[in-house]
């Protein structure tokens, strides 16, 4: 073999290595724009998560559009073991500062106080947690508690988990308190002050961080779920069972970044094209994209589309359902994308009509 194939070899096992030798027992890394997966490592085995749970319960409290009110602490949420906020019983705390405790301490009592608040108790909450898992598409998860502390049937996986992450970074209050680093809840007569610190070390040591969350028991192992974003591309990653697991998010992140760059394929209320949908009257319509959509790739890959229109027909309403964009990865579908109508669409009027036919008689 010649020194130059030999010097390739050698590199290519290098740069191997760096991916792909990493600590976790499962381990994925997704395009937060497309969900597409970039690297996985037994991605859908079943495993427990410890406090990365604390994911879904945030997102639940973030969309609940609650976090103005007041949240009174139970002594059953203030006795909750574990990692904690040291909260005390008849404490009042609003339910967004709770959130701040639940993502930056992680704290357990916390998690429980938010459960008792939004659902009654926590086996509500937690059912309420495993059907919002479904519905974004994580349905090798179950959930028994808001905290992650061990428990049987408690699991999800590292895909699921990162779905999961890639719903909750669409909310803005979501994405605002994972990416804080500290939090200061105020004295008041019914709270105890209390500085906190983000337990997610990434973001003051890896560029572009911007969140999630930690965990750990030791049944579970160290978890960890990160997400980080370089001139507009953004990255999910998740390892379960991981000794190593700061290291190993900063080498698969690193992959993802170095390796991929983010096309933009439609953008929310763009036109898409100029549809003719009555060739008799020359009758057009805007059609638009109804989401943004982006897709990492590199640069041996390419990307096609595809546009098919439904039967247009007057009269219709802005925004109504006109057709859609399928993307095309390397040949495999990769998403749908729905194109709207950017306009109201009127019948032709009779004086339209006439207009019309006079014209084509003189013809």
């Amino acid at each position: 073999m010649c020194k130059f194939c030999i010097v390739i070899l050698l590199l290519f096992n290098l740069i191997t290595y760096r991916v792909f030798a990493i600590s976790a027992q499962s381990a994925v890394l997704i395009d937060a724009g497309s969900g597409r997966i970039l690297y996985e490592y037994n991605a859908r085995q079943k495993l427990p998560m410890a406090s990365t749970t604390k994911i879904m319960t945030g997102l639940i409290a973030c969309e609940s559009n609650k976090f103005g009110e007041i949240v009174k602490i139970s002594p059953f949420a203030s006795g909750t073991e574990g990692s904690s906020l040291w909260l005390k019983p008849g404490e009042e705390l609003t339910l967004e500062e709770l959130t701040y405790g639940l993502m930056l301490k992680s704290g357990n009592d916390s998690a429980v106080a938010i459960a008792e608040h939004l659902c009654g108790n926590v086996n509500a909450f937690s059912l309420f947690m495993t059907q919002r898992a479904k519905k974004i598409g994580a349905t090798d998860t179950s959930f028994k508690n808001p905290h992650g502390l061990d428990a049987e049937g408690h699991y999800t996986t590292a895909y699921d988990l990162a779905i999961i992450t890639m719903e909750a970074m669409k909310n803005d209050n979501f994405r605002k308190i994972v990416s804080t680093k500290n939090y200061s809840i105020e004295n008041t007569g019914t709270t105890t002050g209390r500085t906190l610190k983000n337990h997610n070390k990434l973001l003051w040591s890896y560029d572009g961080c911007n969140g999630v969350k930690t965990g750990f028991t030791k049944k579970c192992g160290r978890c960890l779920v990160s997400s980080a974003e370089r001139e507009g591309q953004e990255l999910i990653c998740v390892t379960l069972n991981a000794p190593d697991d700061w290291n190993d998010h900063a080498y698969l992140l690193d992959y993802g970044f170095e390796n991929y760059d983010t096309k933009t394929i439609a953008q929310k209320g763009d036109k898409a094209l100029n549809f003719t949908y009555d060739k008799k009257y020359k009758k057009c319509v805007d059609l638009v994209y109804e989401e943004d959509f982006k897709i990492a790739i590199n640069n041996s890959e390419s990307i096609t589309t595809v546009v098919k229109i439904d039967k247009i027909s007057a009269p219709a309403k802005k925004g109504s359902v006109a057709g859609k964009l399928e993307v095309y990865c390397n040949g495999e579908k990769v998403k749908e994308i729905r194109l709207l109508t950017g306009h109201k669409i009127r019948k032709v009027s009779i004086l339209e009509k006439i207009k019309v036919n006079f014209l084509n008689w003189f013809k």
